[in-house]
């Protein structure tokens, strides 16, 4: 079992950066691809970012590339976020990837966290 915590969350203005730290708990997830997905109310869970296991290859959604960074060190898997807008409002969760998948499905992440807020106001 893998248990996922998510940290960093908080409010900021438009143009403003955060950055969200997972870690994990019980079994490692050193061995697992792991992704980021945000839910913002009356929304699908959409997906974020993911960073392979060896933190070799990541993947981005459209609305965040050039602006979010992902990567991982032995423990944690980071989230750097800049130049946020409004549309970047949601709950933030990090989830293990199940196998050897790392890409964009949410059914393909085994664990998640409970999640953290992100506010950005204009």
């Amino acid at each position: 079992q893998v248990q996922l915590a998510e940290s960093g969350g908080g409010s900021v203005q438009a143009g403003g950066s955060l950055g969200l730290s997972c870690s994990s708990s019980g079994r490692t997830f050193s061995n697992n691809a792991v992704g980021w997905f945000r839910q913002s109310p009356g929304k699908e869970r959409e997906f974020v970012a993911s960073i392979s296991w060896n933190g070799g290859s990541t993947v981005y959604a459209d609305s965040v590339k050039g602006r979010f960074t992902v990567s991982r060190d032995r423990s944690r898997v980071y989230l750097q976020m800049n130049t946020l807008n409004p549309e970047d409002t949601a709950m933030y969760y990090c989830a293990s990837a199940r196998g050897s998948y790392s890409g964009r499905t949410s059914s393909g992440y085994t664990y998640w966290g409970q999640g953290t807020q992100v506010t950005v106001s204009s």
